[in-house]
């Protein structure tokens, strides 16, 4: 896969307006942190009911159950629990049955699954297009076993090195949620891409160039947040 300067250089530049944004409504308040990911919830079951419209076997253009349960499993259900991971709303205990994590805690674990999905992105287009040669999958034929690899090995060792940084005893977890992170997220990513190839369109959206709609930016963390989440609540 050859590397394309142009698709790269307008990647990166909507990559930085969306860091911007991104960071604003994870760092600046909780209720930003609600606001933001509203957004991306209704965004993103729009471009689902879109995508679900559009598939080849669809006798309705309406509503069905099965949209609804679909849309409620891979959207909602994820969603919630990624904002359950920042604020305790079901009031889950540690493994050892202490009282709940601290807010700064729960930031630091959303902040490291968002990382770890950027990094591992970002590392396995590069390096699969650097030197990326197999196949993933033939559900997305741009994606290779060497990008992916990369990708992952390199999302885990950045996020272990700084966690290693503010406190030793954090490493393995760090590890943990980080290759969690990239390995689901990658799935993610091959799910996402086989509802856009059923429904015979390239991107779920156009709301950022270069990198599609809501579905396309958040794909890999809709898969991920509930593995991670289930990771804190056994291990944390």
């Amino acid at each position: 896969m050859a590397f394309h300067w142009q698709t790269f250089r307008t990647r990166a530049l909507t990559a930085i307006l969306f860091v911007a944004v991104m960071a604003a409504g994870l760092l600046i308040s909780k209720w930003g942190f609600l606001l933001l990911f509203t957004v991306v919830h209704f965004g993103g079951w729009a471009e689902f009911l879109r995508l679900r419209r559009q598939f080849p076997d669809r006798s309705s253009t309406g509503i069905s159950v099965g949209d609804l349960l679909g849309g409620g499993l891979y959207l909602t259900l994820p969603l919630f629990l990624l904002c359950d991971l920042r604020f305790d709303w079901l009031h889950t205990q540690t493994a050892t049955g202490d009282a709940g994590l601290d807010d700064v805690t729960r930031l630091s674990l959303v902040l490291l699954l968002i990382f770890s999905i950027w990094i591992n992105d970002t590392m396995a287009y590069i390096v699969g297009s650097l030197i990326g040669k197999t196949p993933l999958s033939p559900i997305s034929p741009k994606k290779t076993w060497e990008g992916t690899a990369g990708g992952a090995l390199l999302a885990v060792g950045v996020m272990s090195a700084l966690a290693w940084a503010v406190d030793p005893a954090l490493t393995r977890h760090a590890a943990a949620i980080s290759a969690i992170a990239a390995i689901t997220g990658t799935i993610g990513d091959l799910f996402e891409s086989k509802l856009k190839r059923t429904a015979g369109v390239k991107d779920s959206g156009s709301f950022m160039p270069g990198h599609g709609g809501f579905l396309d930016r958040f794909d890999s963390l809709l898969f991920a947040a509930p593995c991670v989440w289930l990771y804190v609540a056994l291990a944390l």
